[in-house]
């Protein structure tokens, strides 16, 4: 599944309208501020909001920004992965 970028998210699905996952955040001052991850529940499972969170990482990277990850999950991940660790800001 071909993820997207559009309002300061990535997401799944077909169109923005119709997504079934998508992880949103918004940027300020080098930072991206990562505050909602959701993938639908028929989908869970499947690696799916890891992939979302890996977009993220993909942009920080890209743009020299650092994660300030406010949502649960995505915290948890980069807090588990050494290798998230240079966008990583606790």
């Amino acid at each position: 599944m071909e993820i997207k970028e559009r309002n300061n998210s990535f997401y799944l699905g077909p169109d923005y309208q119709n997504r079934v996952g998508e992880i949103t955040f918004h940027v300020k001052e080098g930072e991206i501020i990562v505050d909602h991850t959701y993938v639908d529940p028929s989908l869970r499972g499947q690696g799916l909001a890891f992939k979302l969170v890996e977009k993220v990482i993909e942009k920080a990277r890209n743009e020299n920004k650092k994660i300030v990850p406010v949502c649960s999950y995505v915290k948890k991940v980069m807090e588990k992965n050494e290798s998230f660790k240079d966008v990583y800001k606790k």
